[in-house]
């Protein structure tokens, strides 16, 4: 019992995601990593419709703004092209995230609504701002995660799981949102 207490760590995901930050800034970093990725312009297409895909998930997303902000395209129109095709790899990301949290978890947010904390907190945000407002701020909080390098499943949990989003209006949002992600970190 004691030696297992011993190797219990609270945070393993967190730590992940930290050490998956950290090794994309290094390797990013590194000259010879950043002529590796301006060098791959046979595979830029598909390199950038993956790295758009990958720019979705939590533990990979360092290592696609990584590619993003070394990628470095030579003009703004090259800049916008390669930012929509990276969002176009994201959408597709977001919405298989879209299909598999409503297929899978809708019995347990429909459960998670009926608790006392949730419906606590609901009535608290209601209260202080109004049923429309604390809609809007659930969209741009969820539209804040997705367009950021950050885990898009956060923002795609919130929009699946605490609003009746149809699925068109999330690959537009989807799309619109990483693609003005990608091409800001270009830009940078």
């Amino acid at each position: 019992m004691r030696i297992k207490r011993l190797f219990k760590y609270d945070y393993p995901k967190l730590t992940g995601l930290l050490i998956a930050i950290a090794l994309a800034y290094y390797l990013f970093s590194r000259p010879d990593i950043a002529s590796f990725v301006s060098g791959l312009n046979s595979l830029s297409y598909l390199g950038v419709f993956i790295a758009g895909m990958l720019f979705t998930f939590g533990f990979t997303a360092p290592f696609s703004a990584g590619f993003f902000i070394v990628l470095n395209p030579s003009t703004l129109s090259s800049t916008i092209m390669l930012g929509l095709l990276g969002g176009f790899g994201a959408m597709i990301a977001d919405l298989f995230i879209f299909k598999f949290i409503r297929f899978s978890f809708m019995e347990e947010f429909e459960k998670l609504k009926k608790t006392a904390v949730i419906k606590k907190a609901g009535d608290l945000i209601e209260r202080t701002f109004g049923n429309r407002i604390k809609v809007y701020l659930l969209y741009a909080f969820a539209g804040i995660l997705i367009a950021s390098p950050m885990p898009d499943e956060a923002g795609i949990i919130m929009l699946a799981g605490l609003t009746k989003i149809r699925t068109k209006t999330l690959m537009v949002l989807s799309f619109a949102l990483n693609a003005m992600g990608i091409i800001v970190l270009m830009l940078i």
